[in-house]
C-alpha cells in the first residue's frame, strides 16, 4: 500500500520516466512516441480536483439515477452541460426510449418461526404481489439442482429461496436473474434471492431479472446473506419458516432518456473514433457512485484534462455516458445505431464499468468467431502491450485477453476491439447494487488512477499510426 501511494503521489517528471523503461526494439520505438505525452496526461490526473468535485456532485446532489427517473434526466442534462463548459466539442444528447420500472413500497416479513421484518429489495423488472402480499412457507434451494430434485411436489405453493453461495459475480447471478422463472415453472409463489455478495453487512443487493415467456410472472425480491443462511439453517433441521412478500412494482411504457456524447475531434481521421465511458443510470438506491458515477467521470474528465492540455489526436476520442445499462441495455444499442447513421469507424472502444477501485491494467476482447480470430487477438494484443506499458508507473499497464463490457457490446457485435478497464476488485461487490453504493466509497487517488488510466489509453490508441486490427 505504502509503495502504491508513493507511486501515485510521484511529480509528473518522475512518472513521465517510469513510462519510458523500455524493453523490446519495436516496444520501444511505440512507446517513445507517446511517452511524454502520457506523462502529462497522467500527471494532469493524478493532481486534478475537478473530476472528485463532479463525482461529489452527481453524487450528493442528483443521486440514484434509475432509467426513466426524473433524477437520470437530470443527471444527463448535466453532464451535457458540464462537458460544453469543459470546452468538449460536439456535444450531443442522442435520444433513447427506456424501460421504467417503479418499485413501490415493498417488505418480507417472517411469520414463523418468530416474527419480525427482513431487510429486502425488490428485484429490478419484478411483478407486485397482490395488495394483501402473498403468504406461504419457505422452501431453500442452494442450486438450481437442488431445485429440480424438489420438482413440482415439493415447490408448489411455496416460497423459493435461492441460497446459492456466492461463487463469483458472473456464476451466482444467474440466481439473481433466471431463478424466479426457474421457480415458477414448478408452481413457486414467489422466490427469495440471496444477495449477490461475497460479503455482507446485513445489506440487500437489488439487479434486474429476465422472466422467461414460457414461465409463470411471480414476484421476486433479494434478501440478505445473513437471512438467507438463517432459513436455510432453520429449514434444514425441519422448522417450517413462512414469510409475508408485500411489493407495488410496476412497469410503465417507456419513457424518454438520452445517451450523453463529448469529443475532441481528430486531428487528420476525423471519422474515425476511439470511444470510452460508463453508464450514467444506477439502480434507485444509495447514490451509484461506484456502478457507475465513477465509470462515467473518470473517462469525462479525463477527456476535459486533454482538452486543456490542448492535446488532439489523430482520430476523434470521444466520450459516452450510456443511458439503461442496467435493466436494458438501450442505450449501448442506441449510441451503435446512432453512429452507423454517421458513417463512423469505431477502431476501439472502452467502458469503465468495475468501480474505481485502483486500476491494474486492460482487458481486450474481440467478438470475431472467424477463423483468423485468434490472430487477430494476438496482434491487437502485441501492439496494446506497449500502450498498456505506458501506464506501468501507476502500476495499470496490464494487458490480458478477455474484456469489453455491457455498453460497448453492440460495437463488439459488428467487430470492433472492446476494453474494459480492470482493477483489483476488492470490495466492488462488497456494494453493488445496494444502499451503500455511496460517494465515501470511492477513494480519490484510485480515482485519479482510473482516470489517468483511461486518458492515456484513449488517447494513445486515438493518435497511434496504426489500429489495433488494422
Amino acid at each position: 500500500m505504502l509503495v502504491r501511494r508513493r507511486s501515485l503521489l510521484s511529480s509528473v517528471a518522475g512518472l513521465a520516466g517510469a513510462v519510458a523503461v523500455s524493453s523490446g526494439p519495436a516496444e520501444a520505438q511505440s512507446r517513445e512516441e507517446h511517452r511524454e505525452v502520457a506523462g502529462r496526461i497522467v500527471g494532469a490526473c493524478l493532481a486534478d480536483v475537478d473530476g472528485m468535485e463532479k463525482l461529489t456532485y452527481l453524487c450528493d446532489r442528483i443521486g440514484h439515477r434509475l432509467a426513466g427517473s426524473a433524477s437520470l434526466n437530470r443527471a444527463i442534462a448535466w453532464a451535457a452541460d458540464t462537458m460544453r463548459a469543459d470546452g468538449l466539442r460536439n456535444v450531443a444528447t442522442p435520444a433513447v426510449k427506456v424501460p421504467v420500472w417503479i418499485r413501490g413500497r415493498e417488505s418480507v416479513t417472517l411469520l414463523a418461526p418468530e416474527t419480525r421484518e427482513l431487510p429486502m429489495l425488490g428485484l429490478g423488472g419484478s411483478i407486485a404481489t397482490p395488495p394483501e402480499g402473498i403468504t406461504a412457507e419457505v422452501v431453500a434451494a442452494p442450486d438450481f439442482d437442488a431445485l429440480d430434485a424438489l420438482g413440482k411436489a415439493g415447490i408448489e405453493g411455496k416460497v423459493v429461496l435461492f441460497n446459492a453461495a456466492y461463487a463469483g459475480y458472473g456464476n451466482t447471478v444467474r440466481y439473481r436473474a433466471s431463478g424466479p422463472s426457474r421457480a415458477a415453472e414448478y408452481g413457486a409463489v414467489a422466490a427469495l434471492v440471496r444477495s449477490v455478495t461475497p460479503v455482507s453487512l446485513y445489506t440487500p443487493h437489488t439487479g434486474a431479472l429476465r422472466y422467461t415467456v414460457d414461465a409463470p410472472k411471480i414476484p421476486a425480491a433479494a434478501i440478505t446473506v445473513e437471512d438467507a443462511e438463517w432459513i436455510a439453517r432453520l429449514q434444514a433441521r425441519g422448522v417450517a419458516v413462512r414469510v409475508r412478500l408485500r411489493m407495488e412494482a410496476r412497469t410503465e411504457p417507456d419513457a424518454d432518456s438520452a445517451n450523453v456524447i463529448g469529443e475532441i475531434p481528430g486531428r487528420t481521421l476525423p471519422d474515425e473514433v476511439v470511444v470510452m465511458g460508463g453508464h450514467i443510470d444506477s439502480w434507485d438506491v444509495g447514490q451509484g457512485a461506484q456502478d457507475d458515477g465513477s465509470g462515467c467521470l473518470a473517462p469525462m474528465q479525463a477527456l476535459a484534462l486533454i482538452q486543456k492540455l490542448g492535446l488532439r489526436p489523430r482520430r476523434t476520442l470521444r466520450v459516452c455516458l450510456w443511458t439503461n445499462e442496467e435493466n436494458g441495455l438501450r442505450g449501448g444499442n442506441a449510441y451503435r445505431s446512432w453512429s452507423e447513421t454517421r458513417r463512423e469507424r469505431h477502431v476501439a472502444a472502452i467502458e469503465m464499468d468495475g468501480g474505481a477501485e485502483r486500476p491494474v491494467g486492460f482487458g481486450l476482447g474481440l467478438r470475431n468467431t472467424g477463423p483468423s480470430r485468434e490472430n487477430q487477438l494476438a496482434r491487437a494484443l502485441a501492439r496494446l502491450r506497449p500502450v498498456g506499458a505506458l501506464l506501468d508507473g501507476i502500476h495499470a499497464g496490464e494487458i490480458v485477453a478477455g474484456g469489453g463490457g455491457a455498453d460497448i457490446g453492440p460495437l463488439m457485435d459488428a467487430g470492433v476491439p472492446g476494453l474494459g478497464l480492470r482493477t483489483v476488485g476488492e470490495k466492488y461487490f462488497h456494494w453493488h447494487h445496494t444502499h451503500a453504493d455511496t460517494l465515501d466509497k470511492v477513494d480519490l487517488q484510485d480515482f485519479r488512477a482510473c482516470m489517468a488510466a483511461m486518458g492515456v489509453m484513449g488517447y494513445v490508441l486515438a493518435d497511434m499510426p496504426e489500429t489495433l486490427l488494422g
